[in-house]
């Protein structure tokens, strides 16, 4: 019958009905909807598994190295290791003299996989997991990951942030992120070691590779709680949940240098003084810019430094006399800031009425235009400048007599002290030997 269905079914192919997919498809009554294929079966002898032959063909080796710090602690705990693998039929070895740990499978040993589990474990002690915890690894439901993170980020300083970040204030980021995911996490150097479930282990990496390119994981520890309260919901079981979940957008504001902000101010004052003028003068706002009159010819051609080495004539030089002629424009340069540095500190000790006459053609000609206007009021204000100049001087004096008198006093006590010093040291020797005498 089925022969015949099935020859039914292709000449319908044939002529231009719809494939039957199911054509070549059997029932399987042993599968049933009840069963989860997902389970990961454990490895049982006295239920009846077992290898073809008896025993494994061939012998499976894993060594790991591990620092110099770990040696005193994997030196206490390896007699522990030892009888966990044992009971696994594992062969477990540590070499102090290399610093290496050595799993491989023995004769007896008849789960093949279990090997790859004791080759975690090694990994996990190397990686200051504490034994207990790292043994956990050896059973079915448990998984591990150890993320490396030390290439990640170039900048050390950068690098060491990002990885507090993560660890969180007295580790509190860590602790969320481990009750959620139900995962054991620990930081350590280089590397972040995972142990948990599949899925926990892959939300772990996420976030861990995620806080590495500078996204804070407090945005992912809202998601995964968001997610977990969703999925007590069965309603929402086929549903997408991204209207639920939080979007974070990345703002990456770019800090302005000061030189930058101090330019940016020259301008601004700048422009603001610019349109006050034109405001006054034309009666037009700030903002207004003249409109360049369009050119088709491109602009003139700016000189390159060798022409403008041709023009100065320093092009002919040698390098030595170019090197001299740098060097007295140099100092030339340096004797002028000087000496406008030493004005600058002298024009402090001077009468702000008397700055007039230090400075520019200018500024002496306006103050000369100024007196010559107010008449005697020019002359009263020298008068004053001068007694205030005096009253300075006096009162400089005054205070270098003081320090000197404190000095004086300040001898004339260590004098003293000394003197008293010295007469207290004969006293105690004369008492000394007085005692001897007796």
């Amino acid at each position: 019958m089925e022969s015949s269905s099935n020859i039914i079914d292709s000449r319908s192919d044939k002529n231009g009905g719809k494939k039957n997919h199911n054509k070549y498809r059997r029932d399987k009554p042993w599968d049933t909807a009840d069963i989860n294929h997902w389970e990961v079966a454990a490895w049982d002898e006295n239920d009846g598994d077992a290898l073809p032959g008896g025993r494994l063909l061939e012998e499976s080796s894993f060594a790991t190295l591990f620092p110099k710090y770990r040696e005193k602690y994997l030196r206490e705990v390896w007699p522990l290791v030892t009888r966990s693998l044992d009971k696994y039929k594992i062969a477990c070895e540590l070499n102090l003299v290399e610093g290496s740990m050595t799993v491989r499978t023995t004769r007896k040993t008849s789960d093949p996989y279990i090997i790859l589990k004791a080759r975690d474990l090694i990994k996990l002690l190397a990686r200051s997991i504490p034994a207990p915890q790292a043994l956990k690894v050896l059973n079915d439901d448990y998984h591990c990951d150890i993320i490396k993170i030390g290439g990640l980020v170039r900048n050390k300083e950068r690098f060491v942030k990002r990885r507090q970040r993560l660890i969180g204030p007295d580790g509190a980021t860590l602790k969320a992120l481990e009750l959620l995911t139900q995962c054991y996490i620990l930081v350590q150097g280089n590397t972040v070691s995972v142990m948990g479930t599949h899925k926990g282990i892959k939300k772990v990496r996420t976030v861990v590779m995620e806080c590495m390119k500078n996204i804070h994981p407090v945005y992912n520890i809202k998601r995964l709680m968001i997610m977990k309260e969703l999925e007590k919901d069965p309603k929402l079981k086929d549903e997408s949940w991204e209207r639920f979940l939080p979007t974070f957008k990345k703002k990456n504001v770019q800090r302005r240098k000061p030189r930058q902000l101090i330019e940016e101010k020259q301008k601004m004052a700048a422009a603001a003084s610019s349109g006050a003028t034109s405001f006054g003068e034309g009666g037009k706002g700030a903002g207004t810019k003249k409109k360049k009159s369009y050119t088709p010819f491109p602009p003139a051609q700016l000189p390159s430094k060798i022409d403008k080495q041709l023009d100065s004539g320093e092009y002919f030089l040698s390098e030595r006399e170019r090197k001299s002629k740098k060097l007295a424009e140099k100092q030339i340069a340096s004797k002028e800031k000087s000496e406008e540095k030493r004005k600058a500190r002298e024009r402090e000790f001077v009468h702000p009425s008397l700055l007039g006459e230090d400075s520019g053609d200018g500024a002496s000609g306006k103050s000369a235009e100024a007196a010559e206007e107010k008449g005697g009021d020019a002359s009263k204000a020298n008068v004053s400048a001068t007694e205030d100049v005096e009253r300075l001087a006096n009162k400089f004096a005054k205070s270098g007599k003081k320090r000197k008198s404190e000095e004086s006093k300040a001898e004339d006590e260590d004098a003293s002290d000394f003197v008293a010093g010295l007469e207290k040291k004969k006293s105690k020797k004369e008492k000394k030997k007085k005692k001897e005498k007796r």
